[in-house]
């Protein structure tokens, strides 16, 4: 029961509303150590109500610890994507929803300039913002960091994957009075997590959710394999035709995107689209046929599809593979969520063979091969490329000629000297 995490009752009463009964693993773990203060780097799959797991404490906070006058942002919540902020700032406004004198604020990319100023201009409790906008209005001295107490990042992993690094780093710089930093992250593993952390964190707790059974969904997941590009688009208008209900069809670039969108139209196939660098207001509409149901498939670059969050997608649909196995686990767990089943299905080409033993061991789990009927595979499957070995003598020989170059190297920049 939330009550027993002791919480204002206007939280409390706020998330009876949001039809939240009991607390999910990672809220049991991190609201307790988050309200004494500690400095948390946390993980937990998707899905299992993370980001309510930082918001209570830090809407706990700033019941607690009232503002005594007027300044800027006392708590910021950085995120990698647009939609992801836009889905914490809905979720902190819903939490906050007897608590009137908190105020809640969004920044991000696509916006009007203006749009933000007038924002930053009131006295805002939470901030959640993206790390390239927030940032440019920190080097225009349009955004304050001294009065911000809690520093929350959430989706590390993905910040680092967008090349924030950097960025969040100076924000962290500016707001080096903060009392609190909490980390978020799909996985711990990694030495980038680890370098991120112990720049940021003050001595953290280490916390790691494992989803209780009613958290965890199945995600039933397999492959097709494709001859070709005409069969790979044949396979996927058969499978959006005879099994879908709800799907997300994933792309690797804005060029396929649009080609991918044209075919299905073409096929009497309606479906919505979302890139990266897309203005908000499209954005905003092709969420809102997606989630309203005017459309049920919603092809997407990775870039622009992290952090959706829409209830009942029933499939995941590769139609281009991911570059790395954990870009794998991120798309698939768009389905799946909160207790419920969901299919990831991946149409795989003989280039795209590589990719797929990376995933089974990331995922310790097979993708079981599948056929349709009328789209069998006319050739085999392709084999996985193996690296070469190299045998000692030529390792030898390698060393050799490499230190042989270095020699002359040194020998060319003191005569360089003389």
């Amino acid at each position: 029961m939330f009550e027993k995490l002791e919480l204002d009752d206007d939280l409390i009463h706020a998330v009876a509303d949001m039809g939240y009964k009991t607390p999910t693993s990672i809220q049991s773990l991190v609201i307790p150590e988050a309200m004494n203060g500690r400095d948390i780097l946390a993980s937990a799959p998707t899905g299992t109500g993370k980001t309510a797991a930082f918001l209570l404490p830090a809407c706990q906070f700033l019941l607690d610890y009232p503002r005594r006058q007027s300044g800027a942002t006392r708590i910021l919540i950085l995120t990698p994507t647009r939609e992801l902020a836009l889905q914490i700032f809905e979720q902190a406004k819903a939490l906050c929803k007897y608590l009137p004198h908190i105020n809640c604020g969004v920044i991000t990319g696509g916006i009007n300039y203006g749009t933000d100023r007038d924002l930053l201009e009131k006295n805002l409790d939470i901030l959640v913002a993206t790390p390239g906008r927030l940032f440019e209005h920190i080097e225009t001295e349009s955004f304050d960091c001294r009065d911000i107490e809690c520093l929350i990042l959430d989706e590390a992993d993905r910040m680092l994957d967008m090349g924030f690094s950097a960025i969040v780093n100076q924000i962290a710089g500016e707001a080096r009075w903060r009392k609190q930093t909490m980390l978020f992250s799909a996985t711990l593993e990694g030495t980038g997590i680890t370098r991120f952390s112990s720049e940021l964190l003050n001595e953290p707790v280490e916390l790691e959710a494992d989803s209780s059974r009613k958290e965890k969904g199945v995600i039933h997941q397999w492959i097709h394999l494709a001859d070709n590009a005409n069969h790979k688009l044949a396979l996927l208008t058969h499978i959006l035709t005879n099994q879908v209900e709800t799907a997300i069809v994933f792309v690797k670039t804005r060029e396929r995107l649009a080609t991918l969108v044209g075919q299905l139209n073409s096929a009497d196939i309606p479906c919505g689209w979302l890139q990266g660098e897309m203005p908000q207001d499209k954005r905003n509409a092709a969420m809102e046929r997606f989630r309203s149901g005017e459309v049920k498939i919603l092809v997407a670059t990775d870039v622009a599809a992290r952090g959706i969050d829409v209830d009942n997608i029933s499939h995941v649909i590769n139609y281009d593979m991911p570059r790395t196995a954990d870009v794998y686990v991120h798309r698939i767990g768009r389905t799946g969520r909160a207790g419920n089943k969901g299919t990831a299905i991946s149409i795989v080409e003989a280039h795209d063979i590589a990719i797929v033993p990376k995933i089974e061991r990331y995922t310790k789990q097979v993708l079981k091969r599948r056929v349709i009927a009328d789209l069998r595979p006319q050739n085999k499957e392709a084999k996985p490329p193996t690296k070469k070995k190299i045998s000692t003598k030529t390792k030898k020989a390698m060393l050799k000629a490499k230190r042989t170059a270095s020699s002359k190297k040194k020998k060319k920049g003191r005569g360089k000297k003389a």
